[in-house]
């Protein structure tokens, strides 16, 4: 199979198949808590993005070829957030010149991009794997990351105007609907068939 091939179906893996919040339950608090506006959703969205790509080009290169050589794995935990969270501060600094609004809606959640669980998965998970393997994990990652956390939102907002019982109000409707959803992608696998591709 064709390394090109090979690396845009590894993309669809983990953008949908296994997708970062619907199958492998990463990053659920940014999903829940910044996902009741399409705005605000969608800026997370493009920011954890942005920090998993930047963090997987640059955490790679220095497990592979620092840390492993000096035989200090043991680290790979700590300088891996260290490169995230400088990382986060750079995004967080450019939000806030160029949309105050989108600074303020994101909030608490902007920060805690640092401890969040899908991009520390991504760049931890990556140590196994070959450069081209590595970003198509980080890419397809934010892909999905991206893509859930919008159409959530975009159904979060109809259930507002909807007429639903008190007692699944608010977050329970959210986390029935986040089920759903991980039901319908999950049901992908069987019609994509990225086994027989070695991919899955």
């Amino acid at each position: 199979m064709p390394y090109i091939v090979a690396f845009f179906l590894a993309i669809i893996n983990f953008a949908v198949i296994n997708n970062v919040i619907l199958a492998r339950y990463f990053g659920i608090c940014s999903f829940v808590g910044v996902s009741n506006k399409v705005k605000s959703a969608a800026g997370m969205g493009v920011a954890v993005a942005f920090v998993t790509i930047m963090a997987a080009l640059v955490c790679w290169p220095i497990y592979q070829f620092i840390l492993v050589p000096a035989g200090m794995q043991y680290m790979e935990t700590i300088v891996f957030i260290l490169v995230i969270a400088s990382l986060v501060q750079m995004v967080g600094f450019v939000i806030k010149k160029k949309s105050p609004s989108l600074y303020k809606a994101l909030g608490i959640y902007l920060p805690l991009i640092t401890t969040n669980c899908a991009v520390l998965g991504v760049c931890s998970g990556n140590v196994g794997y070959d450069f081209g393997y590595a970003m198509a994990n980080a890419i397809g990652t934010s892909l999905g990351f991206l893509l859930i956390i919008v159409l959530f939102a975009c159904v979060r907002v109809r259930l507002e105007g909807s007429s639903i019982p008190k007692p699944f109000k608010g977050v329970p409707i959210a986390l029935i609907v986040a089920g759903l959803m991980a039901l319908i992608f999950g049901s992908l696998g069987g019609m994509i068939d990225l086994g027989s591709w070695g991919l899955m």
